[in-house]
């Protein structure tokens, strides 16, 4: 299972995600599902691959320490957090996060064993 991660703003776009993913991808193999924290959900959705919505991302360490991202959502990287948690127990980041032109996006890719 390979699995992209993300985060992102309010004002993010589906081509937000798409330039994130984009930039991620060019380190990681194809992507088998995507992942987010719930409420941020249905703009993933958009993206036409399986989904998987998180309701918490408490106790994933991340190599990304965001300020931010620590302040609002309890994750030095939503992203990065989100892909290792949705690949599962032993799962292993491919690619760390990477952020949209527009700044608003971000997405890590994390290989797992679950299917």
């Amino acid at each position: 299972m390979i699995v992209a991660g993300f985060g992102y703003r309010s004002g993010a776009t589906v081509a937000s995600l798409r330039a994130a993913l984009a930039a991620a991808q060019a380190e990681a193999p194809p992507i088998t599902h995507v992942a987010t924290l719930a409420d941020k959900l249905p703009l993933l959705a958009e993206l036409g691959l399986p989904a998987i919505g998180l309701d918490t991302l408490d106790g994933i360490d991340t190599p990304t320490r965001s300020a931010a991202s620590l302040a609002a959502r309890g994750s030095g990287s939503v992203a990065e957090a989100s892909a290792l948690a949705a690949a599962g127990m032993g799962s292993r980041l491919l690619a760390r996060r990477h952020i949209s032109p527009d700044r608003l996006a971000t997405c890590a890719i994390a290989e797992g064993t679950c299917s």
